[in-house]
């Protein structure tokens, strides 16, 4: 079985001067290499939400409206992920408006289109901006060995809706396609979002590997089918490499 790497669904078709599908309602650009934000153009009628602090810029006509999406239930789920309690609401009032979202750290953004019936696994960090008909919900692991050493802990991230969802994370983004029974070794914390189809696990390298080799003594394992999207750098690893350069305060 060959591994299919792909950077965008296929069905999705791209023209040269923008990056959203065309024949989609949501018209967006991502710019940028790897401090990407996305430009998110809608109408009135037409609501985005974002994670607290995710926006950018506005254009004048956009209203802003704090609320917990979904309720207190909802907004105490996104809180055990790591997020907001509460999300922002975005409306254009009297025409067209357009909002600009950017990731918390140095990295890349992917739009994920869960029309369908399409349901992802994000890591508790990977949520960005979304339309209004997306729910932001949480999901356990479903093994205990995944939860305390694959990296994510235990508590998920699950998005699905009619809609399209805005997912950040840190370096650069590699996507695969994993075919049924295709297994992607991943060294911890660098997945970012896997489609629910795909089975996530953890496993052992040995003592000897772990000790000598430096890849940690665990790797998060990915078994197809279904879409998966990977980071190549992660927040702690760019929070150790600054460390040395850090005034000392003493």
């Amino acid at each position: 079985m060959r591994l299919t790497v792909c950077s965008l669904p296929r069905k999705w078709k791209y023209n040269q001067d923008c990056n959203h599908p065309q024949g989609d309602t949501l018209r967006y650009n991502i710019t940028g290499d790897n401090l990407q934000c996305v430009n998110v153009e809608f109408s009135p009628g037409e609501v985005l939400y974002s994670e607290a602090g995710s926006m950018l810029y506005m254009s004048g006509n956009v209203r802003l409206e704090t609320k917990a999406k979904g309720g207190v239930m909802s907004g105490l789920k996104r809180a055990v992920t790591g997020e907001s309690f509460f999300v922002t609401n975005f409306h254009a009032e009297g025409g067209p408006g357009m909002v600009g979202f950017g990731g918390s750290v140095p990295g890349k953004i992917v739009p994920l289109d869960l029309r369908g019936g399409k349901q992802w696994l994000l890591q508790k960090t990977a949520f960005l901006a979304a339309e209004d008909d997306v729910t932001l919900d949480i999901a356990f692991q479903k093994k205990f060995g995944a939860a305390l050493f694959g990296g994510e802990g235990l508590i998920l991230q699950k998005v699905q809706g009619e809609g399209t969802v805005f997912v950040a994370g840190c370096g650069d983004f590699i996507e695969f396609n994993l075919a049924p029974g295709q297994v992607m070794k991943v060294s911890t914390a660098n997945t970012v979002a896997w489609e629910n189809s795909v089975q996530y696990d953890i496993q052992s390298l040995g003592i000897k590997t772990a000790l000598f080799g430096g890849e940690g003594l665990f790797v998060t394992t990915l078994r197809g089918p279904g879409r998966i999207i990977l980071q190549s750098m992660t927040m702690s690893k760019l929070a150790n490499s600054l460390v040395p350069f850090l005034p000392d305060r003493k």
